[in-house]
């Protein structure tokens, strides 16, 4: 099969991470080639791309276009079986005693907490941040968006709790449509920047969104 091109130039977010699901789940090509024109996209397709199974490797070009290359890992062929492999909470539901483990997303918008004072709000927002340890195991994500966003750039005082929580091994989610809208791509310092279909997938596998 001859290598394919998919051209996502001037696509929203999404939808460059879309059209690359769909032209695998159709096609599933051994070796394709992805062209967008911003950095976030090139992140997010080379991201999805990578949890597909490809190994991946980006090309910026002095036109201010970005290709992903992306090749498909071998993988021997596992013997045929009617079993489908289940994850926890499926085994956890069968057991019928057993708790299902619990997912948290966090859900955070704005890089206040509550309305009336913006002071008041950013010191709330940091106290919020520094307690989210407390959860322990059952928090699985934080996602960031609109002016969330600036809650993970190197600059604001809250982005150490944010490091603290990413070193505990829980998912920070950067919207990169919005870093780019604000013009802090290079100032993000903690997480992965995102897409939306990460975050609408963060919500809908969490177990309980809190939303502060």
């Amino acid at each position: 099969m001859p290598e394919i091109t998919l051209n996502c130039q001037k696509l929203p977010c999404p939808q460059p991470v879309l059209r690359c699901k769909a032209l695998l789940d159709t096609e599933a090509p051994a070796r394709c080639t992805v062209t967008v024109d911003n950095a976030p996209a090139s992140e997010n397709v080379a991201r999805f791309l990578t949890s597909r199974g490809y190994d991946t490797s980006v090309h910026a070009d002095p036109e201010g276009l970005w290709n992903i290359i992306a090749v498909r890992k071998d993988s021997a062929v596992a013997p045929s079986c009617d079993c489908e492999v289940m994850d926890a909470r499926g085994i956890a539901a069968i057991a019928g005693t057993a708790e299902m483990p619990q997912k948290v997303t966090v859900f955070i918008t704005s890089e206040t907490l509550g309305s009336g004072d913006d002071v008041l709000g950013g010191k709330l927002m940091a106290n919020f941040l520094a307690t989210l340890p407390e959860l322990g195991d059952e928090l699985w994500r934080i996602v960031c968006v609109n002016g969330g966003v600036r809650l993970a750039t190197r600059e604001h005082p809250a982005v150490t709790h944010l490091n603290k929580l990413e070193a505990m091994g829980v998912d920070i989610l950067v919207c990169g449509t919005c870093l780019d809208h604000f013009g802090l791509l290079s100032e993000k310092a903690v997480g992965q920047t995102t897409n939306m279909l990460d975050v609408v997938t963060s919500l809908q596998l969490a177990t309980k969104v809190i939303r502060p």
